[in-house]
């Protein structure tokens, strides 16, 4: 049987210990500043990321993943005789989709399966894993088809943004849109639906924030077992240390995980977002 190699976007942030125990391969999505381009998560890492953003004059933007970055990853993969999985952003979030079926299109006939995660970060890091570890222990490329279009039921991230300046900026705001213009003091807090970033509530601090994200993740994982965590955080690494703790003991994980958002997920959200990425019940 064909061995399966998985494929995700650097919007997963997997940590680096886990992407090689299961070789995972990984497309960097565009980071744009001024008339310089880097790879996310390559050519520019979070700390450098926050670092500059502090003092820039210009705000960056992003690009989806390349159509020559999926086609030489594909290339690599099949020339080792295996097949392809491709688990991605969100369609609704990032044009890399389109740039891996392009990319696909010059294999015809080649083993190579994509799917929409429906959404990013550690959620769709979560989903990745649960593939590449049936992979390893031999399974078809179908049934790690199959398994991350179930995987999808099962996960979910909900964050906390210090502003929705930047989701507002980059377009990528959906239903979150009905707190704008709302008192400075508001913390919104957002989730990806559906492949889109909705709207959950608004509080009036971020220390209500913090707490309030672990109630709505032990809410919706209340009875439901094993349970995988992931915290997340754009230059906020003591307050994602805080929902770790807290949310391991409150619901009492199989696993966790302390996940950095990368810069082109940075540059949606804004620094100082932070959030709680689960799988639960598979």
């Amino acid at each position: 049987m064909t061995q399966v190699a998985l494929v995700t976007d650097s919007t997963a942030y997997i940590p680096k210990d886990l992407i090689d125990r299961y070789g995972i391969y990984i497309v960097p999505l565009e980071l744009i500043w001024g008339d310089k381009t880097y790879q996310d998560g390559v050519e520019i890492q979070p700390d450098e990321f926050y670092k500059k953003l502090k003092t820039a004059t210009v705000m960056p933007s992003t690009s989806q993943a390349t159509i020559p970055n999926f086609k030489k990853v594909f290339e690599k993969i099949l020339e080792r005789d295996q097949a392809v999985l491709a688990i991605l952003i969100s369609a609704k979030l990032s044009g890399t989709i389109d740039s891996a079926l392009q990319g696909r299109e010059n294999f015809p006939g080649a083993a190579i399966e994509i799917v929409d995660s429906y959404t990013t970060a550690m959620a769709m890091g979560f989903q990745v894993l649960t593939v590449a570890a049936a992979a390893q222990q031999g399974a078809s490329l179908a049934e790690c088809k199959k398994l991350a279009e179930e995987a999808r039921l099962h996960t979910g991230v909900v964050f906390a943004v210090d502003t929705l300046e930047f989701l507002h900026r980059g377009g990528r705001i959906g239903g979150g849109s009905r707190f704008l213009g709302t008192a400075l003091n508001i913390k919104p807090i957002l989730e990806v639906v559906g492949g889109k970033v909705e709207a959950v509530e608004r509080v009036r601090t971020r220390k209500k924030s913090l707490t309030r994200l672990i109630e709505i993740v032990a809410e919706r994982t209340k009875g439901k077992s094993p349970v995988q965590l992931a915290t997340l955080h754009a230059n906020a690494e003591e307050d994602a240390r805080f929902l770790l703790e807290e949310s391991s003991r409150i619901i009492n994980p199989v696993e966790t995980i302390f996940s950095t958002v990368s810069p082109v997920i940075g540059t949606h959200a804004g620094p100082g977002t932070v959030g709680i990425a689960y799988m639960a019940g598979m």
